[in-house]
């Protein structure tokens, strides 16, 4: 396909390794240098969320790089349950030999006109992901003729095994990848053995980004959305971020001792145990999540807008809660300032830029 830019597809091994916080890292390096950026994403696969999410990594990441809605794609179609049901049958239909919507045409002929320098394309969580619509990593790879970059989080054996597979799968079209969310302690294993053993197996490594405690974080405003909470007091600072969840259901005592150890925390807490709120807001706490919901009493809520910690009530037990919470903890979102800077700081450092332009230029 004839192409007036450079068209880059980021993909991933899996869900949540950390697509949208690549592109953005690379996307600001190259507007760093100079380069003209457009950005698509041709999958939207929030089932659950599309009706309130909709276009949100696109939105979100052309207003922090500052593009124009010339320089913006929105998905193409977005995965969710109306949408599964018509597309099987149009493929009924197909099978019928009546004509159908081809995604992956549609594709080819949306990215087409852009010119820019640069056109980073996000694909779905997996290489499979979007089969059903002809807008698998591969087949958008096919279909706009563009080299890949795969991202995937850390886990020693799995990140190896997945890669192989991907490398199998995408041949000579991928060109590098980039291991996220390297714990300090394994640093050592992904640098002496994990990288030459890829690169043995021509697979070039082109980023290493170590963990992070700003990136593994979720913002207050984000566990509101997701455990449909109400918020009881300092709605205005919903966007403080929480790095670790602690429960409350034990002696005060006992309590104090474990909210003290822990750092930016959410306190789930049964929401009529007024003693342990007072002791999580001596805490290093970040918002303080009330479950059965309970009113609390006036002075837990004067003293949490006295600390300015965030006060949820959600309607769930404290096991419900903590299962909800643990789930937002594995789907991290980037919605964040500090985030945004973070991750633009550890692909400037750990992402070998010149590398991939020295690639893709030769394509």
């Amino acid at each position: 396909m004839p192409q007036s830019s450079k068209h880059l597809i980021v993909g991933s091994t899996e869900n949540y390794s950390g697509k949208s916080a690549t592109i953005l890292g690379i996307a600001r390096q190259l507007q760093a240098q100079g380069w003209d950026i457009a950005y698509s994403k041709p999958l939207e696969t929030l089932t659950s969320d599309c009706h309130n999410h909709r276009d949100g990594d696109v939105a979100f990441l052309g207003h922090t790089l500052g593009l124009s809605s010339q320089r913006l794609q929105p998905p193409l179609v977005c995965v969710e349950t109306e949408n599964v049901r018509a597309n099987l049958r149009s493929l009924k239909e197909r099978l019928s030999g009546v004509d159908v919507t081809d995604y992956s045409d549609k594709l080819q002929q949306t990215l087409a006109g852009y010119e820019c320098d640069w056109l980073l394309v996000e694909a779905a969580g997996t290489l499979e992901t979007g089969g059903l619509f002809g807008l698998t990593l591969p087949q958008m790879a096919h279909a706009i003729d563009a080299p890949v970059l795969l991202v995937t989080r850390f886990q020693p054996l799995h990140t190896v095994e997945a890669l192989l597979q991907a490398s199998q799968q995408l041949g000579d079209r991928l060109i590098g990848v980039c291991i996220n969310d390297i714990p300090t302690e394994a640093m050592d294993l992904v640098q002496d053995s994990i990288k030459p053993f890829l690169e043995n197996h021509q697979i070039p490594v082109l980023g290493m980004l170590p963990r992070h405690r700003v990136l593994r974080s979720i913002s207050v405003g984000e566990l509101v959305y997701q455990l449909h909470a109400k918020v009881l007091c300092c709605e205005e600072r919903l966007d403080l971020l929480v790095e670790s969840q602690q429960i409350g259901a034990m002696g005060v005592n006992l309590a104090m001792r474990y909210f003290h150890a822990g750092h930016n925390m959410a306190i789930v807490t049964g929401g009529d145990r007024m003693d342990l709120h007072l002791a999580a807001l001596e805490a290093s706490t970040h918002c303080l999540i009330l479950t059965g919901n309970i009113q609390p009493s006036d002075m837990v809520l004067r003293r949490a807008e006295d600390v300015e910690v965030p006060v949820l009530s959600v309607a769930y037990d404290t096991l419900q809660t903590v299962s909800y919470l643990e789930r937002a903890f594995e789907r991290l979102r980037l919605r964040n300032a500090a985030k945004v800077e973070c991750i633009c700081h550890l692909i400037a450092k750990h992402f070998d830029l010149n590398t991939l332009l020295q690639v893709t230029t030769s394509i």
